[in-house]
C-alpha cells in the first residue's frame, strides 16, 4: 500500500515478523534500559546507544497490549515520550499498540476540497454524556443534516486525569485514554468518513502540559530562550533542536497516516518560536503537503494565530510559510462586541461598525494600526488572499471558554441576535466553524476545567484563572476549574428534543447551510466576485458576491431600530429567499418586499429593513451584469 511509504521509527513498532522494536531519544541519560513488564518478554533489556542520543532495542515476543518502561542512567523509569497508548493515566506504565490490527472500512475516502469545508468544533468529553469517541458516532447524522461537512476534536493527547481541555497534553501520540483511547478515535475517525465528513485534529506544538511531563528527563525538548504563557518554550533553534524538529513532524504524519485525518488546526503558532531559516511551520506545511501527494487525499494544515500575520498562508515564493489556512479572531471580536457591547479585555480595540465591514473586505480589522489593548501597531494585509483561507465564527472554544463563567452568546443575547450572528458568519465568504451546540441555542456553559493530581498545581490554575480572565461578568464566584461539577455543567444536550427557540434556531441554521449549498454566488472565494460595503449611519452591512448570472445580496442589520435605507442594484429581478425577522423565525414581522426589480441603470431603492437581522436577496442576472453599487 502507498501508506507503508511512511516511516516513524520512535517509540514501539510491533514488527511484521514478529516482536517490537523500541526507539527512544536520550540524549541526557548515557545509559537506557527498557523495562517489558507484561507479556511473554518481560525482563529488563539494556538498549544499544545509536548517534544524536537515540536509544533501540528489538524484542522477540513482545506483542500488542504489553506494557513498558523505559529506566534512565539515574535509576528511574518513565513512561516512553513517544507512547501510543496511557490506558493508566500520564504516570503509568507505556502501552504497546499494533496499528495493523486496526479495521478500516471506507478505503475511497480522499476528502473534501479547502472551499467546502464547515466545521463543527467539539470536545470529546463535554459533546456526550458519556464523553468518550464513540459516544460521539450516533450524532454524525446530526450533523450531517446540519450542513456540515468537517469535524474538528480539540486536543486528545493523553492528559492528567479524565477532564482536560486537552491543552494540558503530555503524550502528543497517545489519545486520551477516558475518552477510549486510539481504537476509540479510529472509529471515530472512519464513522465520520462513512458520513462524508472530514475530520481535522487540534493539536498542541507549542508547550507541554505541567503535570506528567517527563521529555525534559528524556532530552533538550525545552528552552529558556522564550517563554510562553504556558511555560518554557519548544527548543527548535538552540542545540539539539533537530530532534525536537523531528519529534512534531513525526506525530504530524502520525495522525493522518496511522489515524486518517484530514488535516490539523495547530494551537496558538505566535508561540512557537524558531529563528532557523525554515522553521517549524514552514517544515510542517511541507510534510503535510507530501502526505497529500503520496495518499492522493485533500490534507490541511491550519494555524490559530491572533497576530494578523497573512504570511503564515502565503506561498513560500510569496517569502510566506505555505500553510493552507488560518482562524480570525478579528472577525469573532468585531461581531461580539457589535452584539453584546463588551469592550473590555481584549475586545478594548473593537465595538466599531466600520470594523465588520472591514472584516468582511479584508479579513483581519487590524492590517498595521495601532492597538490600543496591545499597546503597538498590529496585524498586516491580507485583502489579496483567497477567503477560503480564513475559518471565522461566534463562538469558538476559547471565546467561550475563556470567559469568567464560559457563559455563551444564547445565554445573554435574545433570538433575534442570535439568528443575525448565524448569519453574519454562515453566508459570509470564509469557512464557517461552530462550536458544539451553538446550532440550536445550547445554554449550558463551556467551563475552563482540569483533573490535576498534584494539590500545588492545582491552586497555581485557580489563582491563575482569577487573575487572567479578561472579558465576562460572572455573579458569585468563578466556577472552581478542578472541581467535577464544572466539567458536568459543560456537557452539553444534543440528544434532547429541541423546541420552541431551540428548534427555530436549528431550522435556521440548517437554511443558512442550505443556501451556501445551493447557491452558486456563495461558493465563491475570489474578492473580484464580491462587493461589501457598509451604511454607517443605518448600521447596515451590505454584502454582494456573484458567480455567472447568479447573484446574491446579503444584508445584516445591526440597527436596533426599524429602519429604511438606500440600494443600489444592477439590473434584474431580486426575489428574497430570507428575512429573519418573518414571524416563523420569531421575529416581529417581515419589512423588506419579497421581490425587487431592477430596469435600466442601476438606481437607489428604498428598502425597510428590522433591527437585528438578516435578510438574503438573490438573482440572475442576464449577460453577467454586475455592476456596482
Amino acid at each position: 500500500m502507498v501508506a507503508a511509504a511512511w516511516k516513524f521509527d520512535l517509540g514501539a513498532t510491533v514488527l511484521k515478523e514478529g516482536g517490537a522494536r523500541f526507539r527512544v531519544w536520550a540524549p541526557k541519560s548515557q545509559t537506557v534500559n527498557l523495562l517489558i513488564l507484561s507479556g511473554k518478554a518481560a525482563g529488563a533489556v539494556p538498549m544499544q546507544q545509536e548517534e544524536m542520543g537515540y536509544y533501540s532495542a528489538t524484542v522477540a515476543g513482545v506483542a500488542d497490549g504489553d506494557r513498558y518502561l523505559y529506566q534512565l542512567d539515574n535509576g528511574k523509569t518513565f513512561p516512553d515520550p513517544v507512547s501510543r497508548y496511557q490506558p493508566d493515566g500520564v504516570h503509568e506504565p507505556s502501552q504497546v499498540v499494533d496499528p495493523d490490527l486496526f479495521e478500516w472500512g471506507g478505503e475511497g475516502w480522499t476528502g473534501i476540497p479547502l472551499e467546502q469545508y464547515r466545521i463543527y468544533e467539539i470536545h470529546v468529553g463535554t459533546f456526550t454524556k458519556e464523553g468518550t469517541f464513540e459516544a460521539a458516532i450516533p450524532f454524525l447524522d446530526h450533523l450531517v443534516a446540519l450542513g456540515i461537512t468537517a469535524v474538528e476534536i480539540m486536543p486528545v493527547s493523553q492528559c492528567p486525569g479524565k477532564r482536560n481541555w486537552g491543552y494540558d497534553g503530555v503524550f502528543h501520540f497517545a489519545p486520551q485514554s477516558s475518552y477510549g483511547g486510539p481504537d476509540g478515535l479510529k472509529r471515530l475517525v472512519n464513522a465520520c468518513h462513512k458520513k462524508g465528513l472530514a475530520v481535522l485534529l487540534d493539536v498542541v506544538y507549542n508547550h507541554f502540559g505541567p503535570e506528567g511531563n517527563y521529555l525534559w528527563e528524556f532530552g533538550h525538548y525545552f528552552t529558556d530562550k522564550y517563554r510562553t504563557p504556558w511555560g518554557r518554550a519548544m527548543n527548535l533553534d538552540g542545540a539539539y533542536s533537530d530532534s525536537v524538529l523531528e519529534f512534531f513532524l513525526l506525530n504530524a504524519g502520525y495522525w493522518i497516516n496511522e489515524f486518517r485525518f484530514d488535516g490539523l488546526r495547530l494551537d496558538a503558532v505566535d508561540w512557537i518560536f524558531d529563528q532557523t531559516p525554515k522553521p517549524l511551520l514552514q517544515r510542517l506545511a511541507e510534510e503535510v503537503h507530501l502526505h497529500r501527494e503520496r495518499l492522493g487525499r485533500e490534507i490541511f494544515l491550519f494555524a490559530e494565530n491572533d497576530t494578523n500575520d497573512a504570511r503564515l498562508i502565503m506561498s513560500p515564493d510569496r517569502c510566506g510559510f505555505g500553510l493552507d489556512a488560518q482562524w480570525c479572531d478579528n472577525f469573532h471580536h468585531a461581531l461580539r462586541t457589535l452584539l453584546t457591547r463588551e469592550t473590555t479585555g481584549y475586545y478594548e480595540d473593537f465595538g466599531q461598525f466600520r470594523q465588520m465591514v472591514k472584516t468582511y473586505e479584508e479579513a483581519f480589522v487590524f492590517t498595521g494600526e495601532y492597538s490600543h489593548y496591545r499597546k503597538r501597531r498590529q496585524g498586516g494585509p491580507a485583502k489579496d488572499l483567497p477567503t477560503s483561507q480564513f475559518v471565522v465564527f461566534s463562538q469558538n472554544h476559547d471565546q467561550v471558554g475563556n470567559r469568567k463563567c464560559g457563559d455563551r452568546l444564547s445565554g445573554s443575547l435574545p433570538v433575534g441576535q442570535l439568528l443575525l450572528a448565524a448569519g453574519v458568519v454562515i453566508l459570509s465568504p470564509y469557512i464557517p466553524l461552530l462550536f458544539m451546540g451553538e446550532e440550536y441555542g445550547e445554554k449550558a456553559p463551556f467551563h475552563y476545567f482540569i483533573d490535576h493530581g498534584d494539590p500545588e498545581l492545582v491552586e497555581l490554575v485557580r489563582k491563575g484563572k482569577h487573575e487572567e480572565h479578561a472579558s465576562g461578568i460572572c455573579e458569585g464566584e468563578i466556577p472552581d476549574p478542578a472541581a467535577e461539577e464544572t466539567f458536568l455543567e459543560s456537557k452539553i444536550d444534543l440528544a434532547g428534543e429541541k423546541v420552541g427557540e431551540q428548534e427555530v434556531i436549528l431550522e435556521f441554521y440548517k437554511k443558512l447551510f442550505s443556501l451556501r449549498s445551493i447557491l452558486p454566488a456563495l461558493q465563491v472565494f475570489q474578492r473580484e466576485q464580491m462587493e461589501v460595503y457598509g451604511m454607517p449611519q443605518q448600521k447596515v452591512l451590505c454584502f454582494r458576491r456573484w458567480s455567472g448570472p447568479n447573484s446574491v445580496l446579503c444584508l445584516f442589520s445591526f440597527n436596533n431600530m426599524q429602519q429604511e435605507i438606500p440600494l443600489r442594484l444592477p439590473e434584474g429581478k431580486w426575489e428574497k429567499l430570507l428575512d429573519s425577522s418573518a414571524q416563523h423565525w420569531l421575529g416581529p414581522g417581515e419589512e423588506a418586499p419579497v421581490k425587487v426589480e431592477v430596469t435600466g441603470e442601476p438606481g437607489e431603492i428604498p428598502l425597510s429593513i428590522n433591527p437585528f437581522s438578516v435578510v438574503v436577496y438573490a438573482a440572475d442576472l442576464t449577460g453577467g451584469a454586475h455592476g456596482t453599487s
